[in-house]
């Protein structure tokens, strides 16, 4: 690709601002930028013009049908495609699309996880235009990103909390920047997700009913080498991914999205794109847009994009890495330390904000991140662990330390820091070092929120972090707001702040067997290992508090989602446990009955030939995988039937408690045995793809 084009194909599928400036008349373009950034109601007749110019401006560039593009509770993105054409008087057709139809779609929404928002035969759902995230044209079709809800109009997506939750944190940090004397339009968080994934040769994909039904290798001996001597990571792009890279760089910059790095990842096969930081609601849209995509231009490369959290056992799993942070409309980070020693003191407000957002909700940051296939990431091959902490590092740690002692901060000037005033330590960016194995880091000017899974929208973690981080700022504006001496209050309120969440700051190795001793026993944190155990946590009371007094969710939402998730894991766990059966009888276990009539038929052979041949590899191996294959059979039928014991259930949690605490073990133990048949059997007789042939397939 020509770097002189870039600059010209970068957003050329976007109905962006640049396009709407040029197209629009001034009143139009006005009155639909307050829309998107005062939240004003959007004008019928605004609509219509926009919905002209966006037709003419999609159908020059090829587009053929509109959608309105929206974001379902099933985790993956949903579109329904209409024409543009209507019939004309002469038996032709015209190309339309109206201002309603850009507004509003009636897609059914009975075939959508719901969680019991709606009745069978309530089928009707409505999505509505979201203007804050720009249209766009992918494979012909212009695609208009909408909320959805239900006919009743309870959220049926994950876009529509969101939103709700950056309004929330918006209202509350103007209410404390205000306090500060800055009169902001808006405070939006912005995002930064890091997205990591794994290319496979997709003929060997094929060979991997695993692979194909689940995402992920259920069987797999560990190869000779696997990630042990880092020569992957950051290490020369080979060819073939090379010219994955480059064409996913175009598809993506047509778009609008700003894929920024990449770069190979620690294991064997695994890589990672990082894009620069946009709003989080476009960011959200265009992290979905994303995994699409990279699906798309694997195929083409005769690869397959791995997405699964723990796609491989033994190496390292696949996550995103949710940067995060909070800007107003003039630009100014409210996580950046600033030069002066009043914005120190905002500062310092807005970090102790998050601190205890994250201790009063580390659960429901921790149900954020819950699926089945990162209950197998967390806590493994430098992923973090299910305890929820924040890393400051030493220097900032330190000065919250002086703060909540009321003591001098050695690192300036010995005087007692009086925040709002001359005293406040001035100290710089960047200055600590960045702790893998923490979930919530602070990294400068933004917190890094590692747990995500790499298949997860980063909606539900932002959607938490978002309310979490408004209510800590409610209490500090309500408490400020009836101060007489403001400094002090400021002061006093900063200091109780870190006295009160001390325990969830931790700088050291996440790992370590004595952290989750300190974290749960001394600490008192929680320690919610699955999906299974964190789930139910959405419906605690202080929670549901939380989020229905933000009107983020309302109660029935909530039910909704504890149900949806929920389900959505048992029917994950349910699919993989049946795929091992599947695998075990049809594959497994044929060809190792194969391999050992191969062995008799050589032993009896060699030992007609001469008495004095001895076959103790051959008898030895035929010992061991005869004994293997009684137990596998075993093995097989267990997991059998605690798979057909979880019908018998009719309560969601209970399900999952099941799975967690019967079927899981019974899959791992059924693994144990395959895997150790796979090292005995023949190369030749196995009959699937390796994991050294999967994961060095790319080179």
């Amino acid at each position: 690709m020509n770097q002189q084009n870039i600059p010209e194909i970068f957003g050329s599928m976007v109905f962006d601002d640049r396009v709407m400036r040029s197209r629009l008349s001034a009143k139009v373009y006005d009155c639909l930028k307050k829309t998107i950034d005062e939240n004003a109601k959007l004008d019928e007749e605004v609509a219509q013009a926009v919905a002209i110019q966006m037709r003419d401006w999609a159908i020059e560039n090829g587009a053929t049908h509109f959608t309105h593009w929206f974001q379902p509770l099933t985790g993956v993105t949903a579109e329904k495609h209409d024409s543009f054409i209507s019939p004309s008087p002469d038996g032709g057709v015209i190309m339309d699309f109206s201002g309603k139809e850009l507004i509003k779609g009636e897609p059914d929404a009975s075939s959508f996880p719901s969680g019991g928002l709606r009745a069978t035969f309530e089928a009707r759902g409505y999505t509505a235009w979201d203007p804050t995230s720009y249209a766009f044209i992918k494979d012909h079709t212009l695609c208009i990103p909408t909320a959805f809800c239900s006919y009743s109009g309870d959220a049926l997506d994950k876009k529509t909390p969101l939103l709700r939750s950056m309004q929330a944190l918006d209202i509350q940090a103007r209410r404390i920047l205000k306090l500060f004397g800055k009169d902001v339009k808006y405070v939006r968080t912005s995002v930064g997700p890091e997205q990591e994934y794994f290319l496979v040769d997709e003929k060997m994909f094929q060979e991997r009913p695993d692979l194909i039904f689940t995402g992920r290798t259920l069987f797999g001996a560990m190869p000779p080498k696997g990630q042990e001597l880092d020569d992957h990571y950051f290490g020369v792009i080979k060819p073939r991914v090379t010219a994955f890279m480059e064409d996913l760089d175009k598809e993506l910059w047509k778009l609008g999205i700003l894929a920024k790095t990449e770069h190979n990842e620690v294991a064997p096969a695994q890589h990672e794109l990082a894009p620069i930081y946009s709003t989080t609601n476009v960011a959200t849209d265009n992290n979905q847009l994303t995994m699409e995509i990279m699906q798309k231009v694997a195929r083409k490369h005769g690869m397959v994009c791995l997405l699964h959290e723990k796609p491989f056992a033994g190496v390292n799993g696949s996550g995103k890495h949710n940067n995060w942070s909070m800007a107003t409309d003039t630009g100014s980070n409210l996580l950046s330390p600033g030069d002066t020693p009043q914005d120190n003191a905002q500062f310092l407000l807005f970090l102790c904000a998050v601190i205890q957002a994250v201790d009063d909700y580390q659960d429901l940051l921790r149900l954020s991140v819950a699926t089945a296939g990162n209950d197998h990431r967390l806590g493994a091959n430098e992923a973090p662990p299910a305890i929820i902490s924040v890393f400051l590092g030493d220097e900032l740690s330190d000065i919250l330390d002086a703060i909540k002692d009321d003591v001098p901060y050695k690192g300036t000037k010995k005087v007692t820091m009086k925040l709002g005033v001359d005293t406040l330590p001035r100290f710089s960016r960047d200055t600590t070092d960045r702790n893998r194995t923490s979930p919530f880091a602070f990294t400068g000017n933004k917190f890094e929120f590692r747990s995500l899974g790499s298949s997860n929208s980063i909606a539900c973690c932002n959607i938490m972090l978002n309310s979490a981080v408004a209510e800590s700022l409610k209490q500090y504006a309500d408490r400020l707001e009836k101060a007489e001496d403001f400094d002090g209050e400021l002061h006093d309120l900063i200091r109780e702040v870190i006295q009160d969440h001390q325990r969830i700051l931790f700088n050291g190795n996440g790992y370590g067997d004595e952290w989750v001793e300190e974290a749960t026993k001394v600490r008192g944190l929680s320690n919610l290992k699955t999906t299974a155990d964190a789930m139910p946590h959405l419906l605690d009371k202080k929670n549901m508090d939380m989020l229905m007094s933000h009107k983020v969710f309302t109660e029935t939402e909530l039910h909704s989602r504890l149900e949806i998730m929920l389900e959505n894991y048992c029917k994950t766990v349910n699919i993989e446990g049946s795929t091992m059966v599947y695998m075990v009888r049809k594959n497994y276990l044929p060809a190792i009955e194969n391999y050992l009539y191969s062995l008799a038929n050589t032993t009896s052979i060699m030992k007609s030939v001469s008495n004095k041949v001895k076959c103790n590899y051959e008898i030895s191996t035929m010992e061991r995988l005869s004994e293997l294959t009684d137990y596998i059979l075993d093995r097989v039928q267990d997991l059998e039937e605690a798979l057909e014991k979880l019908k018998g259930y009719d309560d969601i949690i209970k399900t999952s408690e099941a799975i967690r605490d019967d079927v899981l073990p019974k899959m791992e133990h059924l693994r144990k045995h395959v895997d150790e048949a796979e090292m005995l059997t023949s190369e030749e007789c196995w009959p699937v793809p390796s994991y050294g042939k999967l994961l060095f397939s790319v080179y």
